[in-house]
């Protein structure tokens, strides 16, 4: 094995929402928990965030970029979709 860099960009395959996240996230806010096809091909498990945790503003196959949150001492990927003036 070996590190790859990867363009950050991908696409959403399947996701679930947890409307009872476990510590450290907040357990009234409900997570969505993907995964995500990069372009180069692996596939990730994520989160998806900026957007409503709500089906209808989940689509399959929705473009999405990556974007780095702090957890601790780590930063950890999650992703959030493409706004359409960027594509």
């Amino acid at each position: 094995m070996e590190w790859t860099p990867v363009s950050g960009r991908g696409r959403l395959l399947s996701y679930v929402i947890n409307y009872r996240p476990t510590p450290p996230f907040d357990p009234a806010t409900p997570i969505v928990v993907a995964l995500v096809e990069l372009e180069e091909g692996p596939h990730l498990m994520s989160n998806v965030v900026g957007v409503e945790a709500d089906p209808e503003y989940l689509e399959l196959d929705q473009p999405l970029e990556v974007t780095f949150i702090a957890r601790g001492d780590m930063k950890l990927p999650v992703f959030t979709p493409v706004q359409e003036s960027a594509r």
